[in-house]
């Protein structure tokens, strides 16, 4: 009775709950489980927030860690972790740390890692630095991925970027756009820069024009010393960087180069026309930069005034600059001589292609060429099998000799080192080098021949066929670039599928004519 009493009691308020057994939990009950259920909430978040926070700590030591190591390097370059180490951030995407991870790095270093990467991971690098990017890392850029490299960055940031770098590296940047971004990047400009701009993509591409810089250090001719030194002191738009200083007439044109280290000796009240050269080398603006190159180099120059054709200042280049056209124009004509371009190692995979497709046509041409002198001589083919052995080695050791002569000729030229003064010494030099090697290797292939044959007519004939062969390399290899070059047209360009045409169509008639006039 007294049990259905209680729970009679229970229906009775509705405002209760039954616990166990005949216990009633009521409001504060209620209250004390929740509260107890938020503190467990609040455990569970503090938790995690201090396993993310520890996450954090152990990736900073990490980028710290690799960033220790960058710093301590004695020399300037990648290694290995920390390019491992940003390669994995990009998988996973954390792209926040990608500024502090590079913040120490030189911009080469940074253009050097953003190199190495594909397309995907450049973009999203790109867009993880952000306005951390150093714009000095652009001018250090291959241009086949600098190009890649501003189709990612808005207009906003190229017009930032432009206003910051030297002039030069300004006008590089701009040129790579195209017409209409130019049009509008320009409007976008400061007016001052947008003058300077405007001005150096008049100038031809590859011409002292593009490559001078228009910071310069210039100072009226009647100054003195002190007065120079004072200007150099307080003025504030000095480049960072200079090597000279220029003296300039009324008319703004070059009297005098004065360097600094002498202008640091010499006594104030001196004048500044009594102390500067006047021997100094002045570079037409439209000077291809290749002669500035050869200028420098023979010259041994650090700086040197770019003037227009009435003989006014327009700027200056350095030897910096001039290093990196050195390294610009033996690489092009490096990789022209294996017919393939720059494109070739940062380009897609189509465009690599398309790039080296033109000279694969070419080359087939050769190649038919030479088919079809082997064609004429078929039935000694089919009676004397050792020809058939024996042809190639006529036909490389001819093409090997030449191209080791066209590597000569074409360096020479393009060091100025070979022109129409010295070219009949030197043709007749090389195909005497040709000849020589040509006796030495067909004693030796004669001797293999024989041993392999045991026909001495044979070993006759391939001996006579490569003194022949390898004496034609050594003159074609001469005269093709030479004539090239008389013809205006890049002997680094064409001449390797000229010579390789004539060496193998050369090695193949006279061996197998040879061998169907003794043999047959």
């Amino acid at each position: 009775m007294a049990g259905n009493d209680s729970i009679k009691a229970a229906e009775d308020r509705p405002d209760s709950l039954v616990g166990d057994d005949t216990t009633p939990i009521g409001a504060d009950t209620i209250g004390v489980v929740a509260s107890a259920a938020a503190e467990a909430a609040a455990k569970k978040r503090k938790v995690k927030r201090r396993d993310l926070k520890a996450k954090i700590r152990a990736l900073e030591a990490e980028i710290e860690e690799t960033r220790s190591q960058v710093l301590d390097e004695p020399l300037y370059g990648m290694t290995p972790k920390l390019e491992a180490a940003v390669v994995r951030a990009l998988e996973e995407e954390r792209f926040s740390i990608m500024p502090r991870l590079l913040r120490p790095l030189h911009p080469a270093d940074q253009a050097d890692l953003i190199e190495r990467l594909d397309a995907d991971d450049r973009a999203s690098l790109i867009n993880a630095m952000g306005a951390a990017l150093d714009p000095e890392v652009l001018v250090y850029l291959d241009e086949t991925v600098r190009e890649e490299i501003l189709s990612h960055l808005d207009e906003a940031q190229i017009v930032r970027f432009l206003s910051v770098l030297d002039s030069d590296d300004a006008v590089d940047l701009i040129g790579e756009l195209d017409e209409d971004e130019q049009a509008r990047i320009l409007q976008a400009v400061p007016a001052k820069d947008r003058m300077i701009l405007e001005q150096g993509l008049t100038f031809p591409e590859s011409s002292a024009g593009r490559l001078m810089q228009r910071e310069i250090v210039v100072v009226p001719s009647h100054w003195t010393v002190g007065q120079t030194i004072d200007f150099l002191r307080t003025v504030r738009d000095l480049p960072d960087d200079f090597y000279a200083i220029y003296a300039v007439d009324p008319a703004h044109r070059p009297v005098g180069e004065l360097v600094l280290s002498h202008l640091l000796r010499t006594k104030r009240p001196v004048r500044v026309s009594d102390i500067a050269r006047k021997d100094f080398r002045r570079i037409p603006v439209t000077m291809d930069q290749e002669e500035v190159a050869l200028l420098f180099r023979q010259y041994g120059l650090v700086a040197a005034p770019v003037v227009g054709e009435d003989e006014r200042l327009l700027g200056v280049i350095t030897v910096d600059d001039v290093v990196d056209v050195i390294d610009e124009e033996a690489e092009e004509d490096l990789m022209r001589l294996g017919g393939v371009t720059e494109v070739d190692l940062y380009g897609s995979l189509w465009d690599t292609a398309r790039a080296r497709f033109p000279w694969l046509v070419v080359n087939l041409g050769t190649a038919i060429a030479a088919s079809v002198v082997i064609g004429f001589f078929d039935a000694a083919i089919e009676k004397v099998v050792a020809l058939a052995v024996l042809m190639p080695i006529v036909a490389s050791m001819g093409g090997n000799a030449g191209t080791q002569t066209l590597t000569v000729a074409v360096r020479a030229m393009a060091m100025r080192d070979l022109d129409t003064r010295n070219a009949m010494k030197f043709v007749a030099k090389e195909t005497l080098v040709g000849s020589l090697n040509g006796v030495v290797f067909a004693v030796l292939v004669a001797g293999v021949s024989m041993l392999w044959f045991g026909d001495v007519q044979i070993a006759w004939i391939i001996a006579v066929a490569m003194v022949l062969n390898l004496l034609v390399a050594g003159l074609v290899g001469t005269l093709i670039p030479l004539g090239l070059e008389r013809i205006k047209v890049d002997p680094a360009v064409a001449s390797g599928v000229f010579l390789t045409t004539v060496t193998d169509v050369v090695g193949f008639f006279v061996f197998l004519g040879l061998a169907t006039l003794v043999l047959l």
